[in-house]
Order: structure tokens, then C-alpha cells, then sequence
């Protein structure tokens, strides 16, 4: 037996932001040292995540996850316990092997992502080093540029407008705190102009505002304002960014966009992102077309991708196969890498190093349905993703993980950096 070995997993039924049980791993190794990690969940979700493990039944709806935590105490915990935490690569192998199911099912991929997570902060906590130093190892790492949520829409918010998250992304922040300060201050400018003519509904899920608009273009007309009511130049100082969600509208091969009254074709849907993207300074959208239209991918990309980071979300689900389709049929620029994606630490690094291959951006994503863990923080620093993406400025589940990277920076000091401050890109 090594300090690094495990000797106990626990699982624990803990609450996410959404009022929802969810599953936390504590994983303790023969030194003492001990991870823990909890597992989010999302709402607008792709056909090939990982799938969760829920309880049905009436209690919490059927989302309760006692039988999640089971597998975490019982078939997991046997699966891992005697190896050593520092091989993450066999730790998830024998969690893959163990569950034997393609897209995690029968243990649940929130037993796995807690489990695999949690293992990998208790090797880091062994090393007595930060996690994002024991992910880099050597390698220089930059401060990511946050991609910030201002209004919320689509499953987020009950589809008062149809597009799921309209952020703002400052470009040319020379720091993770500048971007941060320029998002607040738009933040409140977005807050005021909602009072101001009573369309303020609350909060979403992810903290943006809550508004009942009338279109979804009133939604980008009011987010311009409200750039520029914060005294900062729409584009040059803060641009805007898009996840359409688009699979969440989308059937039959149609595109149905309730708050606007409209029906849409492939071509009209790109046609019509083409037209926000002349009229708004947008430089990133996220799932522009269904996870089911990869010719509707490729063609918005042909025709957007030297203008906008183009993203693929539900469209690869943290794949590395599907990032390698991609790739090679230039279907997007870009992918949004989600841990519960994939179901473990290693696959989810196989598709951001898959990314990384080919020349695609990445960034490191939460999910709607969060909590106070801030894992995800140290993924995108300590990978050097150089963009990173957890929802609005407000709630606590959110401004944990934006202040970890303000922490994060401050011990960096002088070595801190921001990415290339015109373009989306990876390093």
C-alpha cells in the first residue's frame, strides 16, 4: 500500500441550486488526504450524455438519487478501493468497466463523475499542491476568459424567449478581475433597463435576469443598451456571446421559435443567425442548429466560422469521437467540454485534448443544475482552456467558481495572463 492508495469512498446525497438531490464522493487515501466532488446536472441536455441516476418515484419528482449513492457505497467503492488515486486513467477504466454500460446507465453518470472528480482532488491533496498545479504539472497555464451570462432564456427559464443564454465576453479584459468588473457593471445596467420598463421577472436558473420579452431580438437590442449604459462600447470593450440551444426548439426537422411566432427551415435558421450576426457584435454561438442537423452544422459554419466561434454543446457531448467528426467535417470551431458529459475525468480529457489536436477552441463548462463545488475552476486553468463558462455573475454556485479563478490569478501574480485578447482560439 502507497500514501496514494484508496482506502474509502462515501457517497453523500447533498442539494444543488435548482433544489434538486445530487450526488457528492469523498474519497480518502492512506495518508489521510481526502477529495470530494460533487456531481451537477443539466437541463438542456444531449441524446449521448452520460445519463444520471434517478430514483423515480414520487419523491422530488423522481429525481431523488438513493440508489445512486448506493452504487457510490456498494459496486464503485469496491470497483477503486486498494488503487492508487494518482493512476486516474485505471480509477476510471475500472468505473467504465465496472458500470459496463455505453452511456453510464446502470451505476449512473453522476455517481461516476462524483466519484472520478473527487479521486482526482484527493491525488492533488496528496501532492499538497493546488489542483490546477497538479493538472498542469509543468506546463504554463493562462487565466481563461469568462463567457458570462446576462439574460437567461430557452429550458433556463421556462422559454420566455426561445435562445437559452445571452452573455457578454470582454475580449480585451487584461485580466480575469477587469472581466469581471466590466460584466458586473453591465449586469446592473441590464437590471436597471428591465425595472425601468417592468419586464423583470426574477432570476433564471443560472442567475441571469428573468425578462419577459416580447422577441428574441428585443432580448439582443436590450443587451446592446445595456452595454452601453454601463459606458462601454458594444464589441470592442464588451461583445456579446450565444447559446442557442437550438435542440431545444427543433423537430421534425423545423425550428420552432414560439416568442417570435416563427417556423423555420435549416437555411432559415442559419439565415437568420447570419442577420444577428451583422447587427450585433456577436463573436460566439453555441449550438446554432439541433444536435441532429450536422449538415446544418457544417453550412452555418462554412458560412460563420471565420466570423464567430461556432460551439458544439448537445451537438458532441464531451466526445472525443464526435469531437473528431467534427473536426474533420468542419462542422463547428469550437467545443464546450462538460465533465457529467462524459461520465469521468479521463474521457472528458480525451475529448478536450481531442479539441486541442485539431485546432478547435474549448471551453470548460457548469451546467444549470449546480452547486458550491468549484472543480471546474481548476479544469480550466490548470488545462489551460482559456475560456470558461459557469452561468451569470449573480447566485452563489456561480460566483464561487468565478471568485476560485480570482484566487487563482492572485497566486499566479505576474505570471497571469489572459488569452489572446482578438480571437477565439486555442493556444
Amino acid at each position: 500500500m502507497t500514501d496514494t492508495t484508496i482506502v474509502s469512498v462515501r457517497g453523500r446525497r447533498v442539494w444543488d441550486s435548482r433544489a434538486r438531490p445530487t450526488v457528492e464522493a469523498e474519497v480518502a487515501l492512506a495518508d489521510g488526504t481526502v477529495g470530494r466532488a460533487i456531481a451537477p446536472a443539466g437541463a438542456s441536455t444531449g441524446t449521448g450524455e452520460a445519463i444520471d441516476l434517478r430514483d423515480a418515484g414520487e419523491a422530488f419528482g423522481g429525481l431523488d438519487v438513493r440508489k445512486a449513492l448506493g452504487n457510490v457505497n456498494g459496486e464503485i467503492a469496491d470497483a477503486i478501493r486498494g488503487q492508487d488515486a494518482l493512476d486516474q486513467a485505471s480509477i476510471d477504466a475500472a468505473l467504465i468497466g465496472r458500470d459496463g454500460t455505453p452511456n453510464k446507465a446502470r451505476l449512473g453518470g453522476n455517481a461516476l463523475i462524483a466519484v472520478s472528480l473527487a479521486t482526482l482532488k484527493a491525488a492533488a491533496a496528496s501532492r499538497g499542491v493546488g489542483l490546477w498545479r497538479h493538472l498542469a504539472g509543468d506546463q504554463p497555464v493562462r487565466i481563461p476568459l469568462p463567457e458570462i451570462q446576462i439574460f437567461g432564456g430557452g429550458a433556463h427559464a421556462a422559454r420566455r424567449v426561445d435562445i437559452q443564454d445571452f452573455m457578454v465576453v470582454c475580449l480585451q479584459a487584461s485580466s480575469f478581475a477587469e472581466a469581471l468588473d466590466r460584466t458586473a457593471e453591465v449586469y446592473r445596467a441590464a437590471g436597471a433597463i428591465l425595472k425601468a420598463r417592468g419586464l423583470l421577472q426574477g432570476v433564471a436558473d443560472e442567475g441571469g435576469f428573468w425578462p419577459a420579452f416580447a422577441s428574441n431580438d428585443e432580448a439582443l437590442d436590450t443587451l446592446v443598451l445595456a452595454i452601453e449604459q454601463a459606458g462601454f462600447r458594444p464589441g470592442p470593450d464588451v461583445a456579446i456571446s450565444l447559446d442557442v440551444a437550438a435542440s431545444e426548439f427543433h423537430d421534425g426537422g423545423r425550428y420552432r421559435l414560439a416568442r417570435d411566432g416563427r417556423e423555420l427551415d435549416t437555411d432559415g435558421m442559419i439565415a437568420m443567425l447570419l442577420g444577428w450576426i451583422d447587427r450585433y457584435p456577436i463573436v460566439s454561438i453555441e449550438d446554432p442548429l439541433s444536435e441532429e442537423d450536422a449538415a446544418g452544422f457544417r453550412a452555418f459554419t462554412r458560412a460563420a466560422g471565420d466570423r464567430v466561434q461556432v460551439i458544439g454543446d448537445d451537438f458532441l457531448v464531451t466526445n472525443a469521437k464526435r469531437v473528431e467528426m467534427a473536426a474533420q467535417t468542419r462542422a463547428c470551431t469550437a467545443v464546450l467540454v462538460k465533465p457529467n458529459q462524459a461520465g469521468t475525468v479521463s474521457e472528458t480529457k480525451a475529448a478536450f485534448d481531442a479539441a486541442r489536436r485539431h485546432g478547435l477552441g474549448a471551453i470548460i463548462s457548469a451546467r444549470s443544475g449546480e452547486t458550491e463545488d468549484v472543480t471546474i475552476a481548476h479544469l480550466a486553468v490548470g488545462w489551460d482552456a482559456g475560456q470558461f463558462k459557469v452561468g451569470s455573475i449573480a447566485r452563489g454556485e456561480r460566483t464561487a467558481k468565478w471568485n476560485e479563478v480570482l484566487r487563482i490569478e492572485e497566486e499566479l501574480g505576474s505570471q497571469a495572463r489572459m488569452p489572446a485578447a482578438t480571437r477565439f482560439e486555442p493556444r
